[in-house]
C-alpha cells in the first residue's frame, strides 16, 4: 500500500504559511515536537480534489537553507530528508509574499534548485493589489519552471487552485535525496531582481522612490557618510533645540529652591527640601529636553524605515569583528538603556555571538549617560561654530557616541577572538518601504521616554540622592573644614581619591562614582548635592556648570568624561546580565574589563591634554 504523499510548506517567516497551512487543513492537525529537539511539529491532513489524502507539514518560518537557529536547522533538514523520524517531502509548497516578491524569490531559487515538485503560493495577492503593485503570475511560472498559484490565505482564497495544482506535481516519480546545495546569497538576489522585474507588470512610484534611495543610503561609501551626517544632525540638534527649554526648567528650579528658602524655617527638613532634592534632582531633570530630542530623532528615524537600513550599513562592519547585523538590534537598543538591549540578545542564536552582544552593551551610550555630558560639555566646551550649522558643543557630544561604538568594536574582537571565539551568522532582514512618519506615534513615543525618565528621577534618582546627601551632611564639619571631605561620603570618597588622582579624578569626582553605580545620571545630582552642602553665599542658587568651570580643569573634565565612556553601567544592568548568562562569571568579566578600559582611557585623556596644555 502506498504511503500517503507528504507535502511540506516552506517559506520566509511572515510569508503567511502558517495562514495557509490552517485554510488547507482546518481542524484535521497534530502538534508535537521533531525528535530530538524542541521545535514544534505541525502537520495536518487535507484531500484533493480526486479524494487522495495528503500529509501537510508546516516546516519554520527561514530565509535560506543556511540554517542560524534550531528552527531553521529543522527546515533544512526536512527539506533535504535528514531529519530523524521525518520522511523526504514528496513536493514543496513554497509560500511567498506577493507585495515583496524580490525579496521571497530568493528562497524559492535556492529550493528550486533540489529538484523537487514545488508550487509557489503567491500569498496576500490583495495586499500587493491594494498597494498598487500587479503581477503576472504566469510569467513568474515560466521564469521559474515551477506552477504559480496566487493565493490570500486568510479569506480562503485561491485553495482550489492549489489543491490542483499539488495533484498536478504529485503524479511524478518520488524523488531521491538531494546532491549538495549552492548556498551563494548573492547569486540567489542577483537572479530574484531579475525575475521580480519582468514578472511586475505594474509597480506604485513608492516602490520605485525605495529602490532609488537605497541605491544611494545602502551604497558602500555614501552609506556609511550618509548615516554619520545624520547623527552628526541630531546630536547638533540635542544642543541648538534645547537651549531654551532647560532654560525654563534652571528658572522654575530656581524658583522653586528661592520659595523653599524664603517661607521654610531653617532646619533639617529644608536643607534635604533645598540640597537634595530640588538642587540634586533638578539639576537631572533639567536635562529632559535632550533626551526628548534625541529620542524625538530616534522614533523618526524608526518610522521612516531608515533605521532597517542603518542595521544593514552596521553588519558589514560587524561581520569584521565576528558578529552579525542580527547583534545591531540589541546595541541600537541599548543606545535608549542597556537592559532592554541584553534582554534583546536573546533573539541571536549563535551562542557565543550573543554573550559577546551581552558583554559589549553597555559601553553603548545610554540616555542616563547624556546628563553626565551635557553638563560638562556646557561647562567647558564653548559654544562656538566650526562649520556651516556644525556646533563644537555637537561635535564632542557625536565625538562621545562614537567613542563608546569603537570602544563596543574593540571590546567585541577581543572577545571574539579570545574568550567567545567564533564567525559571525549570516543576517537577513526584509526592508520596508520608505513613508511618511505618524506624528501621533512619534509623540507617543516620546511621553512614554519623559514619563520613565521622570518616574526615574522621582524613585531611584531622588532615593540615592538624599542618602547621599545624609552621608554627605554628617557628621558635622567643626569650623574651618568642608563638610563634603569630613562626612561620612567624604571620607569614603577620600579613600577612593588615592586610585583616582592619577588618571585626574578630584575629591568630587570619587565621590560622585559611587552612587554612580546605582543610575548614571545620579553623578550629576551628586555632584550638585555636595556643592550645594559646600556652597557660600556667593556661590547659592549658581548652576552646576558654572561651578565646575570655576573649580575644575579641562584636562579634569575631559578624564571625567572618558571615564563615563567606558565605565559599567547600573547595578540593574550588571543584575539582568547576571540573568541572562545564568550566573556571576560574564558579568564580573565584563565589570572587570569596562572598569579597567574606563580607568586607563581616563587617564590617557587627562595625561595627553595635560601635556597638550589645555
Amino acid at each position: 500500500m502506498n504511503a500517503v504523499p507528504l507535502v511540506a510548506l516552506v517559506g520566509n517567516p511572515n510569508a503567511g504559511k502558517t495562514a495557509l497551512f490552517n485554510a488547507l487543513t482546518g481542524a484535521r492537525q497534530k502538534v508535537g515536537n521533531y525528535p530530538g529537539v524542541t521545535v514544534e511539529r505541525h502537520a495536518g491532513r487535507m484531500a484533493l480534489d480526486d479524494g487522495r489524502p495528503i500529509e501537510l507539514v508546516d516546516l519554520p518560518g527561514t530565509y535560506s537553507l543556511d540554517p542560524s537557529s534550531p528552527d531553521e536547522q529543522v527546515t533544512r533538514d526536512v527539506v533535504l530528508g535528514k531529519q530523524a523520524g521525518e520522511r523526504l517531502p514528496d513536493a514543496l509548497v513554497v509560500v511567498a509574499d506577493a507585495s515583496n516578491l524580490e525579496n521571497h524569490l530568493r528562497f524559492v531559487l535556492q529550493l528550486r534548485q533540489l529538484g523537487r515538485p514545488m508550487i509557489v503560493a503567491l500569498n496576500m495577492i490583495d495586499m500587493a493589489t491594494r498597494d498598487g503593485l500587479t503581477i503576472d503570475a504566469d510569467a513568474l511560472s515560466a521564469a521559474l519552471g515551477v506552477p504559480v498559484v496566487t493565493t490570500v490565505a486568510v479569506r480562503k482564497r485561491g485553495l482550489d487552485d492549489l489543491r490542483a495544482a499539488l495533484a498536478g506535481v504529485l503524479l511524478g516519480s518520488r524523488p531521491a535525496a538531494p546532491a549538495e546545495i549552492e548556498s551563494d546569497i548573492r547569486h540567489f538576489q542577483r537572479e530574484a531582481r531579475r525575475i521580480a522585474a519582468d514578472a511586475i507588470v505594474e509597480q506604485p512610484g513608492g516602490r520605485a522612490f525605495t529602490r532609488g534611495v537605497d541605491r544611494v543610503v545602502l551604497h558602500p561609501v555614501a552609506g556609511p557618510l550618509i548615516l554619520a551626517t545624520v547623527m552628526l544632525v541630531m546630536f547638533q540638534a540635542v544642543y541648538a533645540w534645547s537651549e531654551a527649554p532647560i532654560g525654563w526648567i534652571e528658572g522654575l528650579q530656581g524658583w522653586l529652591a528661592e520659595s523653599a528658602a524664603a517661607y521654610l524655617p531653617e532646619n533639617f527638613l529644608r536643607d534635604l527640601l533645598i540640597e537634595g532634592i530640588i538642587n540634586g534632582v533638578g539639576s537631572v531633570v533639567v536635562f529632559l529636553p535632550q533626551i526628548l530630542i534625541l529620542f524625538f530623532f530616534i522614533l523618526l528615524l524608526e518610522a521612516t524605515g531608515y533605521m532597517v537600513r542603518a542595521a544593514f550599513l552596521m553588519d558589514r562592519l560587524m561581520s569584521g569583528i565576528g558578529l552579525s547585523g542580527r547583534a545591531f538590534i540589541p546595541l541600537l537598543s541599548s543606545f535608549a538603556c542597556a537592559i532592554p538591549g541584553i534582554m534583546a540578545a536573546r533573539s541571536i542564536d549563535d551562542p557565543r555571538e550573543r554573550l559577546t552582544t551581552i558583554l559589549i552593551a553597555p559601553l553603548m551610550t545610554c540616555s542616563a549617560r547624556l546628563p553626565v555630558y551635557a553638563v560638562l560639555i556646557g561647562a567647558f566646551i564653548p559654544a562656538i561654530s566650526v562649520g556651516p550649522g556644525i556646533g563644537l558643543q555637537g561635535l564632542v557630544l557625536f565625538g562621545l557616541y562614537v567613542a563608546g561604538i569603537l570602544g563596543a568594536i574593540a571590546a567585541a574582537f577581543v572577545l571574539r577572538m579570545t574568550a567567545t571565539r567564533g564567525k559571525g551568522g549570516g543576517f537577513m532582514m526584509e526592508l520596508p518601504r520608505y513613508q511618511l512618519p505618524s506624528i501621533r506615534d512619534v509623540l507617543i513615543g516620546m511621553w512614554q521616554r519623559a514619563w520613565l525618565f521622570l518616574r526615574r528621577a522621582g524613585t531611584i534618582i531622588m532615593g540615592v540622592t538624599v542618602a547621599l546627601w545624609l552621608l554627605a551632611s554628617y557628621p558635622v564639619a567643626p569650623e574651618g573644614v568642608k563638610q563634603s571631605e569630613y562626612s561620612i561620603a567624604g571620607r569614603v570618597a577620600s579613600g577612593l581619591e588615592v586610585v583616582l588622582k592619577p588618571i585626574g579624578f578630584n575629591h568630587e569626582m570619587s565621590l560622585a562614582v559611587i552612587p554612580a553605580m546605582a543610575a548614571r545620571e545620579v553623578a550629576v545630582s551628586a555632584l550638585q548635592t555636595v556643592y550645594s552642602i559646600d556652597a557660600d553665599a556667593d556661590e547659592e542658587g549658581q548652576a552646576l556648570g558654572a561651578q565646575l568651570a570655576a573649580r575644575w580643569s579641562l584636562p579634569t573634565a575631559l578624564a571625567f568624561l572618558a571615564w563615563f565612556v567606558f565605565a559599567p553601567q547600573c547595578l540593574s544592568t550588571i543584575a539582568v546580565a547576571r540573568r541572562e548568562t545564568n550566573g556571576w562569571k560574564w558579568p564580573i568579566v565584563m565589570i572587570v574589563y569596562l572598569f579597567a578600559a574606563a580607568y586607563v582611557f581616563a587617564g590617557i585623556t587627562f595625561w595627553t591634554a595635560t601635556a597638550l596644555g589645555l
